[in-house]
């Protein structure tokens, strides 16, 4: 489990995170929804070591794992899928997943392995010897969820991975993002496609001006329209 408490992060002068407080438990998709500019992917990097907040603390299994580097916290067990997908233009798809593997950190159900990586994407099968570029928008967004499923984590950081899909792409991110929860991976999703997130979600927060605004289960969202319409637009 990642707790999050009291964390104050910014980015240059400007003060993002103004004290967030949330849980991300074990085998649950937990969502944070929220307009855009108002800290998601603060949040996000402040979890896995790429910004250091000011203040506060964020545990890992009740660990201080607070501004440690990166590697750290991914030997730990925690995975990033970031926001506008990152992966390795010039790198063969096979090239791609490899890169960062790493065996299962215990024995714990089925590691992710290249051939269990492939029956979850067969498109990426097919395309294993293409470039990173020569890949579609939605090819590569597979790509960096499968190739984050490599180094198996506990923890499956997924930063706005609808971000800029068609329709019919955003609908296989919802049913990858199913599977992996019923696998028993713990999920921390971040997302402004309302639809997706509380279809996928066990629990959700809802973030404003760098506060967590309101909590709760995504049937109570859904039946929160004045919650939704101040601080989501839906």
């Amino acid at each position: 489990m990642i707790e999050v408490h009291d964390v104050h992060t910014y980015r240059g002068i400007n003060y993002v995170l103004q004290g967030v407080d949330l849980a991300i438990p074990d085998h649950r998709c937990t969502v944070l929804l929220g307009r855009n500019g108002m800290g998601k992917t603060t949040l996000v990097q402040s979890i896995m070591g790429l910004l250091r907040p000011r203040r506060g603390s964020i545990t890992l299994d009740g660990s201080d794992i607070t501004g440690q580097p990166p590697y750290r916290i991914a030997q730990r067990g925690v995975a990033l899928v970031p926001q506008g997908r990152h992966i390795f233009p010039s790198l063969s798809v096979e090239e791609n997943l490899t890169l960062a593997a790493r065996g299962p950190r215990r024995e714990t159900g089925s590691p992710w392995t290249l051939e269990r990586v492939y029956e979850l994407f067969p498109n990426l099968a097919q395309r294993r010897r293409n470039r990173g570029n020569q890949l579609s928008g939605g090819e590569q967004q597979m790509l960096a969820i499968a190739r984050a499923l490599l180094t198996n984590p506990s923890l499956l950081l997924m930063d706005e991975p609808s971000e800029g899909l068609a329709p019919v792409i955003v609908e296989r991110v919802g049913q990858i993002i199913k599977d992996l929860r019923e696998a028993g991976l713990a999920i921390f999703l971040v997302e402004q496609n309302y639809r997706l997130a509380v279809q996928s979600a066990d629990w959700v927060y809802v973030l404003a001006s760098g506060r967590v605004v309101w909590e709760g289960a995504p049937g109570a969202l859904d039946a929160d329209q004045a919650t939704r319409e101040a601080h989501l637009g839906v």
